[in-house]
């Protein structure tokens, strides 16, 4: 038995096609943001405000400094390689410039994924609590908080969500 293709062959392109793809793939980039989510104590969402939380004090018992690596979305990744395509496609002419096209947009991929690790690292602090119960927890979240061993803070949680405060 022999598979025909659907489509047999797609048009070519051209050089404007190309061009149109990228910047198109770009302003998607683009308009996406590099929002990133935060574990700031400090930070609240929308559907996080008007609504109860528990309180609870605690003693921190240890504080270690750690890096908090936010999950990659792939924007830097495509970003990368639509603008290192773009400039890979003003080098030579007809296959010269086809090869610098595909050059540029791997060299971008690379670069754009590492900006983007970058971008998503944020320091932090894996804090150890002890209740006044004796119950102890570790919880970690963004250093943007100056607790140390011995210190009474709060213990704010609700929604899946704890916070360590002073």
């Amino acid at each position: 038995m022999k598979f025909q293709p659907i489509v047999k062959t797609l048009p070519p392109l051209g050089r404007a096609g190309m061009r149109l793809i990228t910047l198109s793939a770009f302003a998607a980039f683009a308009l996406s943001g590099c929002a990133t989510q935060s574990s700031s104590s400090a930070v609240y969402k929308a559907s996080e405000t008007q609504r109860e939380q528990t309180v609870r004090m605690a003693t921190v018992e240890a504080v270690r400094k750690v890096m908090i690596q936010r999950d990659s979305k792939g924007i830097g990744t495509i970003g990368g390689a639509v603008v290192g395509g773009i400039a890979g496609s003003s080098v030579g002419q007809g296959k010269g410039s086809d090869i610098g096209t595909v050059l540029g947009a791997i060299g971008g991929m690379v670069a754009g994924q590492a900006i983007e690790q970058q971008a998503n690292q944020r320091e932090g602090l894996e804090i150890t609590i002890k209740y006044d119960n004796g119950d102890r927890r570790v919880i970690v979240q963004e250093a943007d908080l100056d607790v140390k061993v011995g210190d009474r803070v709060r213990i704010v949680s609700g929604a899946g969500v704890i916070r360590v405060s002073k």
